[in-house]
């Protein structure tokens, strides 16, 4: 994953270590929380002047978004998929908009986005928990 920066300090340690044991539900929900605190960077950087970097972020925030549209299986996902790929392609519109004419509306819708789907990806169990769940549970005779 190429749009995530592996640093030595701890945090970055932290996020290796998270992705490396991540199911894929996991991944996108790391996805999308990558792609919102660039964005939520990306604001905050616009109100301060600071071009470089808001720059920086917004660059960040669309290649998250590209990963996650090469990401999508049409073939399994549907309409689904379908219809995440409109609203992946819509965002990275907007943010190219936004950093375009300098304008902070269309992060905030972005931002809004990002939210609802992170939110809706943290609903959605684990391979790990749902395996869990289902399992039944069967004791172990000790008699012979």
């Amino acid at each position: 994953m190429r749009y995530i920066t592996m640093s030595g300090n701890i945090h970055g340690q932290y996020l290796e270590a998270e992705v490396q044991s991540a199911d894929t539900v996991k991944l996108a929900a790391l996805l999308y929380r990558g792609a919102l605190e660039a964005v939520q960077a990306a604001r905050r950087h616009l109100q301060n002047g600071d071009i470089r970097e808001r720059s920086r972020r917004i660059t960040q925030a669309y290649e998250i978004l590209h990963e996650l549209l090469r990401a999508l299986n049409h073939e399994a996902g549907g309409e689904i998929s379908r219809n995440l790929a409109e609203l992946y392609f819509y965002m990275q519109n907007r943010i190219l908009e936004a950093n375009a004419q300098q304008s902070d509306p269309p992060l905030a819708e972005v931002e809004s986005l990002l939210q609802t789907l992170m939110d809706a990806w943290k609903a959605v169990p684990s391979a790990a928990a749902h395996a869990a769940e289902t399992t039944e549970y069967v004791p172990i005779s000790c008699s012979y």
